[in-house]
């Protein structure tokens, strides 16, 4: 039987050193409406999120609109690049994209994040088989996840990814079947080049 995984990447978040407790800017609430709008549109059977906050704010509106509570879920956090700050994002993001095995100091690789999203993804076919799931996350998490059950989903698709961002991933068992992104800006669902 089919699940339907919505993974929702956050919108746009205050920044902040505080992980956990970074909140949504005004904007970011204000594109977070319109992600509800449009899940609002579709069967929603569960919410789970990211313990971050700016992950939780994202998805609320659509927990709320179901009528069910947020489910955590510390496997959908955001990767851990370095546990210090990184004086060249960009270069230390092309560093672990290179290559799979490699972290920062007191950092995950590739592999390490990898692992723990896909473990949280499989939980969650394992016991919403037939029902549409709502994840509240992150893009370079959400990305690591979509690239273990396919390659082109690699560190130029996250460059690429809005905030929020909404992708559908169709799966039989554990088979990914179908991508498709809910267009934010279009309202509308559009279909990408992959399918099976």
């Amino acid at each position: 039987m089919k699940i339907n995984l919505y993974f929702v990447r956050h919108a746009h978040s205050t920044y902040s050193s505080d992980e956990l407790n970074r909140p949504l800017s005004e904007r970011g609430m204000e594109d977070a409406k319109l992600a509800t709008n449009l899940l609002k549109e579709l069967p929603i059977d569960h919410v789970i999120s990211s313990p971050y906050k700016r992950a939780i704010q994202t998805v609320e509106g659509i927990a709320e609109y179901i009528g069910k509570e947020i489910e955590l879920n510390d496997g959908f956090r955001e990767r851990l690049l370095s546990e210090h700050p990184v004086a060249d994002f960009d270069k230390a993001i092309s560093q672990v994209w290179k290559d799979f095995d490699f972290a920062l100091e007191g950092g995950e690789s590739n592999y390490v994040a990898q692992k723990r999203g896909v473990e949280a993804t499989f939980q969650v076919l394992d016991r919403f088989e037939g029902q549409n799931i709502v994840i509240g996350t992150h893009g370079n998490i959400q990305v690591l996840i979509m690239n273990y059950f396919d390659q082109q989903y690699d560190v130029r698709f996250w460059e690429q990814l809005a905030m929020p961002d909404i992708y559908k991933l169709t799966f039989n068992k554990e088979c990914l079947e179908q991508v498709s992104r809910m267009n934010t800006d279009e309202r509308s669902l559009s279909i990408t080049g992959y399918t099976i």
